[in-house]
């Protein structure tokens, strides 16, 4: 089998395995509804509770699902591409956190002229840029820190130092804040892939849907950075350009994910490794698409479990990325013994 009829297998497998998560996450959840149910509540009008619960609730979950999953593996892929880092991701460099802040600002920090009401309408364009404003900011300090630190660790030890210190602001701006954006905050801190409101959910797949394609019209940047920024510029790359457009897709797409669903850890870290494994390639013309359609797969799985099918319980998807995240970090880690800059 050559490589190219190889890869369109693998792509197939991914695009059946995505739609099959797709469905199943559909049919599953915590109220039991018969699979000839949820057909009849799809194709129907009837505006019975089951249709509301499938058309309002478990549809648009799943759909957020797969934004979210592809988004955040997206952005992880760019992070470890442009630093050479393996262990780069927007949970663990702290971009996620940035954009955290960038939120706080705008439920805590505005309180007096900004209520919770607002941000269902034009405050969710305020409240999204105010999240890739943050992701971006702290970009650009990983950035400028790993360009004189080399040692994979270290900028490591860096990245949760400063998110330790993006915490503390938070702090600071919940302790000054009233107690109705207190609340929004708290509640928003909570964030699930469940809670968006349609409105929302047009924000995020449009800035997602930005966000990829300027990712994908950046595929021979990412081929020619991954060998270095030197390289980059000896075969013609304008590597200023270039870090702006990479840094922009980064901070939109992990920014707009964690504006509407809070921080969702390790997919951007995990899925990126995962893809690799899967291509066995290291070109971006196969990773860009492939990691959209595993972060997607693996983003509904998540979702999946968390419902505990059976069950009337649901678990924080947090936890679920994390127990599928932790034990791949632990593998790129234990593979990269050395800590060398590159990978």
């Amino acid at each position: 089998m050559t490589s190219g009829k190889h890869y369109s297998f693998i792509f197939i497998v991914l695009i059946i395995l995505v739609i099959s998560l797709f469905i199943l996450d559909i049919l599953f959840g915590s109220v039991s509804i018969k699979a000839s149910e949820v057909i009849k509540a799809i194709f129907s009008s009837s505006g019975n509770n089951i249709e509301t619960i499938i058309l309002k609730f478990r549809v648009p979950k799943a759909v957020t699902a797969l934004v979210v999953g592809a988004a955040l593996s997206l952005s992880g892929l760019q992070m470890q591409t442009i630093f050479r880092n393996p262990i780069a991701g927007p949970d663990v460099l702290g971009v996620s956190s940035g954009a955290s802040l960038g939120v706080a600002f705008v439920i805590l920090g505005f309180s007096a002229s900004i209520s919770p009401d607002s941000i269902n309408g034009v405050g969710n364009w305020i409240l999204v840029i105010a999240s890739w404003i943050g992701a971006g900011f702290i970009m650009v300090l990983i950035m400028f820190i790993s360009s004189r630190v080399k040692d994979i660790m270290t900028i490591l030890i860096l990245g949760i130092m400063i998110s330790s210190g993006i915490s503390a602001i938070v702090i600071i701006l919940q302790y000054f804040s009233n107690e109705t954006m207190l609340k929004a905050y708290v509640i928003w801190t909570m964030g699930s892939l469940g809670n968006l409101t349609s409105g929302q959910l047009n924000v995020l797949l449009i800035s997602v849907m930005a966000g990829t394609l300027l990712s994908l019209a950046s595929v021979k940047m990412l081929n020619a950075l991954q060998l270095g920024e030197n390289y980059g510029a000896s075969i013609g790359l304008n590597v200023r350009l270039s870090r702006v457009v990479i840094f922009s897709c980064t901070s939109i797409l992990a920014g707009s994910v964690t504006a509407f669903c809070g921080p969702i850890g390790f997919i951007g870290i995990a899925v990126p490794h995962i893809s690799r494994i899967i291509f066995k390639t290291s070109d971006h013309k196969i990773l860009v698409p492939g990691t959209i359609l595993a972060g997607g797969a693996v983003m509904i799985a998540c979702d999946i479990i968390s419902q505990l099918p059976g069950s009337e319980t649901v678990l924080p998807v947090n936890a679920v990325t994390s127990l599928i995240g932790i034990p791949v970090v632990i593998w790129v880690i234990l593979r990269n013994r050395k800590f060398s800059g590159t990978f």
